[in-house]
This record gives C-alpha cells, structure tokens and sequence, in this order.
C-alpha cells in the first residue's frame, strides 16, 4: 500500500456526517435554532447528549420550488460540496461548531456553485458566533 492510500482523506464526506436519524432531525428542528442567508437557511442545535463529536449535517432543497428531481438532486450536490471543501472552518473551532445542522435551499431559482459556496462560507462562520 502507498503512503497516500493509508492516510484517510480529510475532503471525504463520510457516513457518521449524514444526520439519518429521525429523533435528532425532529429536535434540530424542534428545539435548534436558524438564520436565513439567501438563498440558503442553516439550523443549526448543540445538545450536550449527543455522543458523535463531528457535525452531523442534513440538506434538503424544496419540491414546491423545483419540480423536477434532477434540479434538486443538483442543488444538494452543489451544497454538499461546498460543504464537504469548506467543513474546516468547523472543525478549526470544534468546542464551539454545532453538533447538528440543517441546510435548506431556499431560493426560487437555481443559483451559481460560487454563490452557493460564499453563503455557505458565511453561514458556517456565523454558526460559530452564535
């Protein structure tokens, strides 16, 4: 095996990210709390009983705005990799970062991925000041 083969990539978006569970999807959005920086809106909630120390992350982009499911499926994608080249900026301050997150397209129409990346810069900035 090389070198670069043993070292695990830090730009991977592995399975213990992806927020599944309904419980804590239903308390993120229950009892977190949330911003809008269009066309992006994060949600973001810390519990102190939440075992995993990575932030656990949830996408969703609405089938009222975008009927045709190859334009979401796009949207996400565009979110997730900005998300997934821009994460550090969480685990740089990892006591502070949220330990669930929401990120909801919100716009009517589809944007550019640089836009999408500079608000998404901005949000997870802003999800550290709380």
């Amino acid at each position: 095996m090389t070198e670069q083969a043993e070292q695990p990539n830090s730009y991977t978006f592995s399975k213990e990210e992806r927020l599944c569970s309904k419980r804590l999807i239903s308390l993120l959005f229950s009892k977190g709390s949330s911003f809008n920086l269009y066309p992006l809106r994060f949600v973001h909630y810390s519990p102190e009983d939440l075992l995993s120390e990575k932030t656990q992350l949830v996408i969703s982009v609405s089938k009222r705005n975008f009927k045709r499911a190859v334009d979401r499926n796009r949207l996400k994608r565009q979110v997730r990799e900005a998300y997934r080249l821009n994460r550090h900026i969480l685990s740089q301050h990892q006591e502070q970062a949220p330990r669930l997150l929401a990120i909801i397209y919100i716009g009517k129409e589809k944007k550019s991925f640089d836009t999408i990346q500079k608000k998404l810069i901005s949000g997870l900035e802003r999800c550290l000041i709380k």
